[in-house]
This record gives C-alpha cells, structure tokens and sequence, in this order.
C-alpha cells in the first residue's frame, strides 16, 4: 500500500510541474512528463497515451483559467483547432507502423532553431507589455495559421509532444502580439487536439492498455498545477517570459539531440 501511494504521489508531481512548465511557458508539457515516465521504466505507447488521456483535463482547466484571465486571442482558435484536430487523429494512428523517434532529431533541429530565435527576438528587441494585439482578417484566414496547427498536432500525435514547442514559437514569431496571448490560445486549443489524438489511442491501443492510475495522478497534479501558471503567464513581464520560452525550446531540443545523436 505505501508503494502503491508513494508511486501516485510521484506521478502527481510529475503531472504538477509539467503542467506548472506548460500553462506558464505554452509548452513542456508532453516532453517534459513522458521524458521521465520512459526513464523510470515505463512503456513508451502506454506513457504517450496515458500523458495525452490526462492532458484532456489538465488543458481543460489549463486553458479555461487563460480564457478567464483573457490571455486567449479568440480568433486564432478555429485556423489552428480544425487542422490540428485531422492532425492529431492521422499522426496517432500513423504511429502503430511509423516509429515516432525517426523524426526526433529533425524535429528537434528545427525547434531548436526556432528557440534560438526567440531569444534573439527578446534579448534585442524592445517588447512593451502594451504592444497592439490587433490581428486583421485577411492574417487570420492566412495559410500559416491552419498549417502551423496541422504541423505542431502532427508532430504532436507521432512524436508524443510536440504542439507547444512548434504553435507557441510560431505564433511568437509571427505575430506581433503579448506571448501571454500566445501562451494563453495555445494552451486552449490544445484541449481539442488532445481529445482526437486520446480517443484515436484508445480505438488502436484499446482500453485495458492504458494505466489508469497514471492517468488519474497526472490529472490530479495537472490540475492543481493549472490556475497557478497561468496566474503567472498573466502577471510575468513580456520580455522574461519571451526568454523564459526560448530557454525552454533551446534546452530541451539540445537535450533530445544529444541524446539521439549520442
């Protein structure tokens, strides 16, 4: 019984920072608790689809709290929801026969590259937290939004994390807006992309595969963890956390290459 406890209480700390990590930073999540659930000694499929079954919840609070706190750019939610959501469903089931570790190293280069811009866009550009979050029609209906979200859902489905790292960057990128909009609009609308991708695993892995005690910890602690990041994504100044994300890409795609290519 006490290893049974103790072994919750672990996973509930797990699910507590990873999501602490990614409703305050726009991203983490999946790469962060998968990365030390694989290293204890879990089974790659089942962490992957028990981190995405619990995420359902986890972004349900995650980018409610946002949307109340009003760090959701609205209009950014249907470009990048619909095609994520015919993302999400093919990357899952693709990756029953395509190893999703084939495309970590390019996956990673790319992100990595991608946070090294980041950095540069905030260490040597002056950014105001009252910057104009003004977005016209005709860049809302642009290709990028809809391919961003069909790309980052992808990756997301076959390489078991992968939406943060690849919206929330992009959308930084991008748009000329607070990164608290960003962080706030990427974490809600992956509750839709991860809700496809759980059910597409629960169709080709099937119910009994899945540790639902995982699950439950990762929840529980993603939840509690939820409303405090995004508190903190609303009140942290624009620049640090501009850094703070770019810190984070760079860091954990240097750690995924190292590892691959080591």
């Amino acid at each position: 019984m006490d290893k049974f406890m103790s072994r919750l209480l672990v996973w509930g700390l797990i699910g507590f920072f990873a999501q602490f990590i990614d409703g305050s930073l726009g991203m983490g999540y999946g790469a962060l608790s998968s990365t030390i659930l694989i290293a204890s000694g879990l089974y790659p499929a089942i962490v992957s689809a028990c981190v995405h079954t619990a995420e359902i919840v986890t972004t349900f609070f995650s980018g409610g709290t946002h949307l109340w706190l009003g760090n959701v750019e609205k209009k950014w939610l249907l470009p990048l929801v619909i095609p994520g959501v015919v993302a999400g469903a093919a990357g899952a089931y693709l990756l029953v026969s395509i190893p999703g570790e084939t495309m970590k190293p390019y996956v990673a280069g790319f992100l990595l590259f991608l946070g090294v811009l980041v950095l540069y866009r905030f260490l040597r550009r002056r950014v105001t937290a009252t910057q104009s979050v003004k977005v016209s029609k005709s860049r809302i209906q642009s290709i990028k939004f809809p391919l961003l979200g069909f790309i980052a859902a992808f990756v997301d489905a076959v390489g078991g994390g992968g939406w943060g790292p690849i919206a929330t960057p992009g959308l930084i990128l991008t748009e000329d807006t607070e990164p608290r909009k960003v962080v706030g609009t990427v974490n809600i609308a992956e509750f839709f992309i991860t809700i496809v991708i759980s059910v597409t695993f629960i169709l080709t892995l099937g119910w009994e595969k899945f540790d639902w005690e995982l699950v439950l910890a990762l929840i529980i602690g993603g939840v509690i963890a939820a409303p405090i990041a995004a508190l903190l994504c609303k009140n942290l100044p624009v620049k640090i956390l501009g850094i703070l994300i770019g810190l984070l890409l760079v860091g954990l795609n240097l750690r995924t290459l190292l590892i691959v290519l080591l």
